[in-house]
């Protein structure tokens, strides 16, 4: 389907595609996470996270690319899950898993941006660093050995303002606001701005054996090690794959969406190692390890890295930025989020009440309302306990689920065209598929049996829904 037929323009071509992709990627999560991993990894091993969370996603890249490829619609995972394991059938459990986990994840990643503004906004003022310190209230859910182990739940006057934050994107968005997208893209240039000021300066000021000092050698448990310093990484490298979601407006998609997402992949790949050497290069990373473990989500890396070199101007300016990119991200995160639930429920594949179109604004607004009610709740955890939670909830059944998925889809569909299949196959799928179930087991058994938690009450649901409708694996359902 394309130009002047009644269906979507193809306008995304190869660089269209992969700006989309590197856009989404790039934003402030690289900032925050390299502190969290260096408090798992020290030294020089942190960035064994990023290269094994690398390896991992060209391999997943494959899969997203066959797919992509071979499935060029709207709507990535769902679409994938969809016509991989049959509409009429298991398909339907697929999708309506998606969605369904997709509403905590979702959320989450969304919720992350807010809290990593919370973080940032310490910077701005030691004034406003000790009054928000000073009014924190902190309830623990669940203790453990470590603060890391930690689960809780902060209330504090940053917090709040980045939580109202959160409700005045909600406002705007629930009405046809067309300049915020703009800006967006403005705050995005502006971290990109931000990114490349950091791997200037920190090749200028580059100290090779400040940035590679080992310390005390090689840590204890290690392997368990990078599997949690690669959910953070994962975290930061989410959306190498974006161009899946809008498969119908790319242009020659046989060809374009398996290079866009391969070429993402490699770039983020080189340009994250690039930021964290270019920030531990000057930052020794001892001391950014102990300010973090002193401060907590009260330290920020690029504000110590640039206050190091410029001064205080330096640090109001980069924290200015990465907080743009925060609203940026949660914005653009909170509009096309809000649409994956309302696109399956109006195909039928969800609840019809999360397909309501408001009748003046014509936006999604129960989707909209969902969605940004659980972004709110979310706000209020701490920020690595909510990345963990998002990716072990979207490991099982969209990352496993298709890489399962695509083997199973050459199986029963031979001869769909695949303008693009996975090299060396099935071996990347199989590695692909070890690399995330250590991931998930690393992610530790609380975080791993929310996910298992999550598909069970989806399941669940999906019965009670089915049968309620008549639809499949019920009486009356579709042959």
């Amino acid at each position: 389907m394309g130009d002047g037929d009644g269906g979507l323009q193809r306008h995304f071509g190869l660089l269209q595609a992969t700006a989309l992709n590197v856009t989404m990627i790039v934003g402030a999560g690289v900032f925050i996470t390299i502190p969290l991993m260096l408090a798992i990894l020290p030294g020089p091993y942190a960035l064994l996270g990023w290269l094994a969370a690398g390896l991992l996603i060209l391999l997943d890249s494959l899969v997203w690319s066959e797919l992509g490829a071979a499935l060029p619609g709207s709507g990535g995972s769902y679409l994938y899950l969809l016509e991989c394991y049959g509409r009429q059938r298991w398909g339907r459990l697929m999708a309506f898993l998606f969605i369904w986990q997709f509403l905590l994840s979702g959320p989450l990643e969304i919720a992350s941006g807010l809290i990593a503004m919370d973080s940032f906004s310490q910077s701005l003022s030691p004034a406003f660093q000790k009054y928000n310190r000073d009014h924190t209230l902190k309830v623990v859910l669940w203790s453990g050995q470590e603060p890391s182990e930690q689960m809780a739940l902060t209330v504090s006057p940053a917090r709040l303002g980045c939580m109202a934050i959160g409700v005045v994107i909600l406002v705007l968005l629930y009405r046809r606001v067309t300049v915020l997208g703009r800006l967006t893209v403005l705050l995005w240039l502006g971290v990109l701005g931000a990114i490349a000021w950091i791997c200037v300066e920190g090749a200028l000021h580059f100290d090779a054996a400040r940035a590679f000092d080992a310390g005390e050698g090689t840590p204890e448990n290690l392997g368990a090690a990078v599997g949690g310093a690669m959910i953070l990484a994962l975290y930061s490298y989410l959306g190498y794959y974006n161009i899946c979601y809008v498969g119908e407006e790319v242009r020659e998609p046989g060809r374009t969406i398996p290079r866009a997402i391969l070429l993402s992949a490699a770039l983020v790949c080189v340009l994250f190692v690039a930021v964290h050497l270019a920030m531990l290069g000057a930052v020794p990373w001892q001391e950014a390890l102990a300010s973090r473990k002193q401060l907590r989500d009260e330290y920020s890396l690029p504000a110590d890295f640039m206050g190091r070199i410029h001064g205080p101007w330096a640090v109001r300016l980069i924290t200015v930025l990465l907080m743009g990119s925060c609203f940026g991200s949660a914005f653009a995160g909170l509009l096309g989020y809000s649409r994956i639930p309302y696109g399956a429920a109006r195909a039928g594949h969800f609840f019809e009440a999360v397909a309501h179109v408001h009748p003046r604004h014509r936006i999604p607004h129960v989707s909209l309302l969902l969605v940004g009610g659980l972004t709110l709740l979310w706000s209020f955890f701490d920020l690595e306990n909510v990345i963990k939670a998002l990716i072990t909830t979207r490991i099982l059944i969209q990352f496993l689920g298709q890489i399962v998925g695509v083997l199973v889809l050459r199986r029963t569909q031979p001869d769909r065209a695949r303008p693009f299949r996975i090299w060396l196959a099935p071996l990347p799928c199989g590695l692909a598929l070890a690399g995330w179930l250590y991931v998930y087991a690393a992610s530790g058994w609380r975080f791993a049996g929310l996910g298992v938690l999550t598909l069970a009450v989806g399941g669940a649901v999906f019965l009670l829904w089915s049968r309620r409708g008549g639809k499949w694996p019920f009486a009356g359902a579709a042959p």
